[in-house]
């Protein structure tokens, strides 16, 4: 585990996920964007190597709500990523597109949370 940075007073610490299929969540997540999980009981994981701290929280009725809030991802190679994406069971729910920063393409995970994954300039 690499040095844990000091947590910054009114940043974003934490980020916390619906989740109906911990198998599923941990085998996408991690074969596309290689996190790693630790499991805190049969109702949530939390994961390491996303840049931020969070956690998938599967203690509710087992279904997911609506997002309030997008959470947006950075690959190098983003066509790569969306490829990774499709393979590893997600949906594409927005192609690649052009918006002002570079491009980027929204995906369904297997907990039905949608994000996004952007890149700048060219794919």
């Amino acid at each position: 585990m690499g040095r844990r940075m000091a947590h910054q007073p009114n940043s974003i610490n934490y980020i916390e996920f619906p989740m109906v299929r911990n198998a599923e969540t941990k085998l996408f997540y991690g074969d596309v964007f290689g996190w790693t999980f630790t499991d805190w009981g049969p109702g949530y994981i939390s994961f390491e190597g996303a840049g931020i701290d969070g956690g998938f929280n599967g203690q509710s009725d087992g279904h997911v709500r609506a997002p309030g809030v997008l959470v947006v991802l950075y690959a190098s190679d983003l066509l790569a990523c969306c490829a990774a994406v499709e393979k590893a069971g997600g949906t594409i729910l927005q192609a690649i597109y052009d918006f002002p920063g570079g491009k980027r393409f929204h995906f369904e995970d297997p907990n039905g949370n949608e994000l996004a994954v952007w890149s700048e300039g060219l794919v």
